[in-house]
C-alpha cells in the first residue's frame, strides 16, 4: 500500500531546493529525486508500521506517536548524532529506521547504500515535520491515521 498523499506532503515540505540537493547527491534529475523520495517515504512508513506491530518495538512506536499527537510540543533545536534535529521519540524511531530504509532503497534502485543513506537522512526531519503537522490537524488517532492518505468521508 502506498501513501501517495503522505509522499506528496513530504515532497511539498521538502521543497525544490532540498529536492535538487538530493538529485545532485544521487546524480539524477528532479523526477529521479522525486522517485527516490517516494521510495524512501514508502520504506520509512512501512518500517514504522512494521515496528508498531512487533512486540519488541511497539511500545516505543506507540509512545512516539503519542508524543507527536500530544498538544504539548516536543523540545526543539537539540542537535543529535548525525545532525538530526531532535523531535523527541519519533525522531529517534525514524533514525533507527533510516538505515534499513536506505538499504532497501539502494537495493531497489542500484544507487550506493551510503548515498541512499544520506538521502534518507535529509528526509527524516521532513517526515517528522509532516507527521507533526498531520497530528495537529487530525487531533488524535494512531500511527495508521498519521500515515493514511487524506481524510475519511
Amino acid at each position: 500500500m502506498t501513501d501517495s498523499s503522505f509522499q506528496d506532503e513530504v515532497l511539498t515540505e521538502l521543497g525544490d531546493d532540498r529536492l535538487q540537493e538530493i538529485a545532485g547527491l544521487v546524480g539524477t534529475d528532479a523526477a529521479g529525486a522525486r522517485e527516490l523520495v517516494g521510495g524512501s517515504v514508502t520504506e520509512l512508513s512501512g518500517g514504522l508500521r512494521q515496528a508498531a506491530s512487533e512486540p519488541s518495538s511497539a511500545d516505543e512506536v506507540r509512545a512516539a506517536v503519542d508524543e507527536v499527537t500530544s498538544p504539548e510540543p516536543p523540545l526543539q533545536g537539540v542537535a543529535t548524532l548525525g545532525g538530526l534535529v531532535s523531535g523527541g521519540l519519533m525522531a529517534g524511531v525514524l533514525a533507527k529506521l533510516a538505515k534499513p530504509a536506505a538499504n532497501a532503497v539502494a537495493k531497489r534502485t542500484g544507487i550506493p547504500a551510503a548515498t541512499a543513506n544520506r538521502a534518507v537522512e535529509i528526509l527524516i526531519p521532513v517526515v517528522l515535520t509532516v507527521l507533526t503537522k498531520r497530528a495537529a490537524t487530525k487531533k488524535g488517532g494512531g500511527l495508521g491515521d498519521l500515515l493514511s492518505g487524506g481524510t475519511k468521508k
